[in-house]
């Protein structure tokens, strides 16, 4: 019968995933700050292009 879960007895066999886990987790990192990044600058444009229609609108 063999394991389901496998826990080599030498821990150096750890350090591949954890190599990978840290670069996939400081991708995300980057990949979210430049999601959140152009979201403001598209959330500015947006606010120059239409800021007297927003302002008409709240004033009724």
């Amino acid at each position: 019968m063999m394991p389901f879960l496998y826990f080599p007895e030498d821990k150096s066999e750890y350090i591949p995933a954890i190599i990978t886990l840290v670069i996939f987790l400081i991708a995300a990192s980057i990949v979210m700050y430049l999601f959140y990044k152009k979201s403001k600058n598209d959330e500015k444009k947006f606010n120059e292009q239409y800021n007297e229609q927003l302002n008409d609108k709240n004033n009724e």
